[in-house]
């Protein structure tokens, strides 16, 4: 119910207008709906000199004893969600129109590669929010993460709008929500009586903060929605015993989730969860390993989750072994066992895919990724031979992969693979590196690839530039990387754009490798990955 407030909000004040507050979201006699926020400072009011030194003690002293003995409140799982100025709350923004778009692209798009929610567990959370501090939580953490992805559409009564729909700037609505959520977050103990939808919240929370690019509170609170979630039990087999089905099988499908997304945050929802893989990319130790069975393939009332078992066949190869060879703190790896790994990515997906096309495009990009990270690895322990006979042992391996990229991505359209965000545009942006580097550092009388991997570095570079996202965090990562690593002519060939291009070295200098000098400077510095050295494991000659 609307109520006059003692002092105006910042929006309401700068106007000079009378105001009636209902909860963050004002109404004045022009209906004009600005968020209320208090951020200005006051003027100081009242008395002056001792008078204000005294009250000023008095108020500290009470404030102190407040903290002494704090009030006690209920802190079960489903506290009361109160509204009063001291503790407002989001409903204003979270509206009706907002959260079926979220829910309908949720299922249309995320389901089969997210499947930890289901329709009738959605639509109760909806009816809770108004009393449930959890649900209330979730379902702003859930919508936030979306209206914070570039790349997403959402529709609402039957209408296709983009975010700009719901709000004049995403991201800042997407914050609104999410600052609101952690904050009534803090009205129950989560952490000392955890539930499964506390483990949710924490990793939709850790999805918007990678999109944000705050990677380290991204981990943080990716390390929390795990750690959670090893207190409820979810990394026991026993646990699941005589649970419910339906709620056994989110609990299941959660686990794997949080296992795969500790090994690549891409597939954090297949958008922002992903922010590069963090064990991988972030050289981080894991926490869930792979201690309790599959989830099955059934068809739940919200339907298939086939392109979930395509995602898990991707990275179950990806264990504490890999881990720690990535992370160095392991060495006893060998030719043999790379090269099976590499089978085992080449094989994990059939031919045909049987979901949707924009499932199809993540776990496709995601394929070709993996095998860029297993050959990475297998260059920094010097396992590659230009006469190997396994194709992937051999230094010019990423210009297959990245030819086998091209071909699968040409048969997906710009929005099954915009709707990954910044995610998919990230293991693109690794692939194109990883070919920049093999191009500048095999000699051209010992390449079969001529012309081929300029094309395919064309493809890429596009495709970054076109995909929503690409163009404003990699596009120039990309192009200085191309000019300072690549030949003059081989940089000039790369379009688009159009390269400022170095005057031409010395013939001499064109294929040895790159020299940690000025004149070549690295943008590995400006790049978010830490590709490995390639250029000290090259050969200068080939024999």
């Amino acid at each position: 119910m609307a109520s006059s407030t003692k002092r105006a909000c910042d929006a309401c004040h700068r106007r000079k207008v009378s105001e009636v507050s209902t909860g963050l979201v004002d109404t004045d006699t022009n209906g004009s709906g600005l968020a209320c926020t208090y951020d200005a400072a006051p003027r100081k009011k009242g008395p002056k000199g001792s008078r204000a030194k005294i009250i000023s003690e008095l108020r500290l002293s009470e404030g102190q004893k407040k903290a002494d003995h704090p009030r006690q409140e209920s802190m079960h799982n489903h506290g009361s969600l109160t509204s009063s100025p001291s503790s407002p709350t989001l409903l204003g923004l979270l509206t009706d129109e907002l959260i079926d778009g979220c829910v309908h692209f949720y299922f249309t798009n995320m389901y089969q590669t997210m499947p930890i929610l289901h329709d009738e567990q959605l639509w109760r959370l909806i009816a809770e929010m108004h009393n449930s501090v959890e649900a209330y939580c979730l379902l702003c953490s859930f919508c936030a993460l979306l209206l914070i992805q570039p790349g997403i559409e959402l529709e609402a009564g039957g209408a296709t709008n983009t975010l700009d729909g719901f709000s004049s700037n995403n991201t800042s609505l997407g914050r609104t929500l999410l600052e609101g959520a952690l904050r009534r977050r803090k009205e129950y103990d989560y952490i000392e009586n955890p539930s499964v939808n506390a483990v949710i919240t924490s990793f939709f929370v850790f999805g918007c903060f990678s999109a944000l690019d705050k990677h380290n509170t991204a981990w943080f609170h990716l390390r929390e929605a795990t750690t959670l979630a090893q207190t409820i039990g979810m990394q026991d087999e026993r646990t699941y015993v005589g649970v419910d089905w339906a709620e056994s099988a989110r609990m299941r499908r959660l686990f794997w989730l949080l296992y795969v997304t500790e090994r690549s945050a891409i597939h954090f929802m297949a958008f922002a969860l992903s922010k590069a893989a963090y064990a991988l990319q972030k050289h981080r130790p894991l926490t869930l390993h792979a201690t309790i069975q599959l989830p099955s393939a059934g068809a739940d009332s919200s339907g298939p989750i086939t392109g979930f078992l395509y995602l898990l066949s991707l990275y179950r190869p990806f264990d504490d072994t890999f881990i720690g060879l990535w992370n160095k703190s392991k060495t006893d790896c060998s030719t043999l066992w790379l090269a099976h790994l590499q089978r085992q990515l080449t094989q994990a997906l059939p031919a045909v895919l049987d979901c949707p096309e924009t499932q199809a495009a993540d776990l496709r990009t995601a394929q070709h990724w993996l095998r860029t990270i297993v050959w990475q690895l297998s260059i920094t322990n010097e396992f590659l031979s230009s006469t190997s006979p396994d194709p992937s042992m051999t230094f010019t391996y990423p210009i297959e992969i990245a030819k086998d990229l091209v071909a699968v991505t040409g048969q997906f359209s710009q929005r099954s693979m915009e709707v990954h965000g910044v995610g998919l545009i990230e293991k693109l942006f690794d692939i194109a590196c990883t070919l920049i580097d093999v191009m500048s550092c095999v000699p051209l009388e010992s390449q079969s690839f001529g012309v081929g991997s300029q094309d395919y570095l064309n493809h890429l570079v596009r495709l970054i530039r076109l995909l929503r996202g690409g163009e404003s965090r990699y596009l120039e990562l990309v192009i200085t990387k191309i000019r300072d690593t690549l030949p003059p002519h081989m940089a000039a060939s790369i379009t688009p754009p159009m390269l400022p291009i170095k005057a031409e070295p010395s013939p001499e200098m064109l294929y040895l490798p790159r020299r940690d000098s000025s004149e070549y400077q690295s943008s590995n510095t400006s790049s978010p990955y830490s590709t490995p050295p390639f250029m000290r494991y090259y050969p200068t000659s080939y024999q």
